[in-house]
């Protein structure tokens, strides 16, 4: 069994955001055509803490290169004030004949990369033709530090980033650190009205008290997209007031996400208009003069995606180690028939 721990992924990813890009599309279209199993994820909650979790993703994704798997990931948000990342994660890969454990790779930069990356993708679509040259970044972690690397591939036009963070300080040292990575770019921090002044917006925060009020910032632009990440930050008005994407409509529709909300206070779903999958097909922007909130669950195949994407970039360059006896080995009786042994 192939192991890549975290800086074999580290070293596997670097340079790879393309190629990461494209595993994501693929996996989206191959899920809109009917090529994938996506159980729902599974929820653990530690007793007594409420924000804490831990979710288990199995999934399956055909076409050319069948793979199956699944993904382990915790979210301890109060990791970040001890100077520690808030999700880990484990991505196991099976052999699709025998099902036994064929990769275990550290998972948190896989599942990043592909949250980032399947943001940019569907700020791409829904936007369309129309150039993006301003990205409000709420919420100044991990994920909206990646969604800037795959937008900058998505949205080469980009000019300006605007960070907003709920906590003193971690915008200016995002702005900083931003700066030094990518200085063609112009940084700038500033309140809510200032982010959600941008052409597209990233919300991935931690907060999970539906907060986000759109209607009471008014001076927002027409055709702005929303990437609503972290899935809990949004009003229930805000949602039946958007022309709403997902990723996929069964699996965005739990756990009390904000549409989950919407569909409990409405009795329906008819406020969901699309999924990202087909938007990418028709390869044109919803034709609508509502804002455009782009609300994915994170769906398991795009992380077999990116991790055999990895997986293949790892064993190209010679990353990573094998170990042994993670199998069940052979069984005792069968296997002596077919030597042929009494």
């Amino acid at each position: 069994m192939r192991i890549l721990g975290r800086e074999d992924v580290a070293a596997a990813l670097a340079g790879l955001d393309a190629t990461v890009l494209d595993a994501v599309r693929t996996a989206y279209t191959l899920h809109g055509q009917g090529n994938s199993e996506v159980p729902f994820s599974g929820f653990l909650r530690p007793p007594g803490d409420s924000g804490s979790r831990a979710i288990t993703l199995p999934a399956y994704l055909g076409g050319p290169e069948p793979v199956m798997g699944l993904k382990w990931i915790s979210s301890f948000p109060a990791n970040v004030d001890k100077g520690l990342q808030r999700a880990s994660s484990v991505q196991i890969l099976n052999d699709l004949d025998t099902g036994y454990p064929t990769a275990v790779l550290e998972a948190s930069q896989i599942s990043a990369s592909r949250t980032a990356a399947s943001a940019a993708l569907a700020s791409r679509a829904l936007h369309g033709d129309r150039p993006v040259r301003t990205l409000g970044l709420i919420g100044c972690g991990t994920i909206n530090r990646r969604v800037l690397d795959f937008l900058a591939l998505t949205h080469p036009e980009l000019r300006t980033v605007i960070l907003r963070d709920a906590v003193p300080g971690r915008a200016e040292t995002l702005a900083v650190q931003l700066a030094a990575e990518r200085p063609e770019l112009r940084y700038a921090t500033g309140d809510l009205d200032d982010a959600l002044r941008a052409d597209t917006v990233s919300v991935a925060t931690t907060d999970s008290t539906y907060w986000l009020d759109l209607a009471a910032h008014p001076d927002r632009p027409r055709h702005q997209v929303v990437l609503h990440l972290s899935l809990r930050d949004l009003t229930t008005a805000s949602v039946l007031h958007a022309y709403n994407v997902v990723d996929d409509i069964d699996h965005v529709l739990r756990e009390q996400t904000s549409l989950h909300r919407a569909e409990q206070e409405t009795g329906h779903r008819r406020f969901v208009d699309a999924e990202i999958a087909t938007v990418i097909g028709q390869g044109k922007a919803p034709a609508t003069e509502r804002s455009v909130v782009f609300s994915p669950f994170g769906l398991g195949i795009l992380d077999l995606a990116v991790a055999q994407a990895v997986l293949k970039a790892a064993t190209h360059d010679g990353i990573g180690g094998d170990a042994e006896g993670f199998d069940p080995g052979q069984h005792r009786v069968t296997a002596a028939m077919a030597g042929g042994a009494a």
